[in-house]
């Protein structure tokens, strides 16, 4: 059993408990968070939309991101990545959305956000917004491996601190 696995399967179980939903919201991962969900079966009981929101007019239609976020802060940051899990959340009808937005590289960075930053976020009905920035090492595969992982431990812990 690989990490993904390990971790989907306790997601699943937090879900199934919460008779929840789960919505993600993702850019630099291109719709792999959502692939590692339904790698389970069953996976339908308890995540229903993933929205792959690669581009900036993605995250401003399908999310609702106001262009002038993307404008001030960029892409990849924590007001972008907190309105892309607040449009999931209200798009969706989840009870729980995960949203993240970096830079895979290997170009796009800058002194300010170098290749391998990523901005996470979570929510959940009531519960508000979190959102935290990582660093990772690695070419473009690995960071993006990095993203998925941590933004399945991420969320888990949104539900513990959240109180479920």
């Amino acid at each position: 059993m690989n990490v993904y696995q390990v971790l989907v399967e306790r997601l699943a179980g937090e879900l199934s408990k919460r008779n929840a939903l789960i919505a993600t919201a993702e850019s630099c991962t291109g719709g792999w968070i959502a692939k590692v969900l339904t790698d389970m079966p069953g996976s339908s009981a308890w995540f229903e939309y993933g929205f792959v929101s690669y581009g900036n007019n993605a995250k401003t239609t399908m999310l609702g991101v106001n262009p002038t976020l993307i404008e001030k802060y960029g892409a990849v940051s924590a007001e972008v990545a907190e309105a892309m899990v607040t449009g999931a959340l209200a798009a969706s009808g989840a009870q729980l959305a995960l949203a993240v937005t970096g830079i895979a590289g290997p170009e796009g960075g800058t002194p300010d956000k170098p290749i391998g930053t990523v901005w996470f976020a979570f929510a959940g009905a009531g519960r508000g917004v979190v959102s935290d920035r990582k660093h990772f090492e690695g070419d473009r595969d690995t960071v993006r491996r990095q993203t998925v992982s941590t933004a399945l431990t991420g969320v888990l812990q949104y539900l513990e601190k959240s109180g479920g």
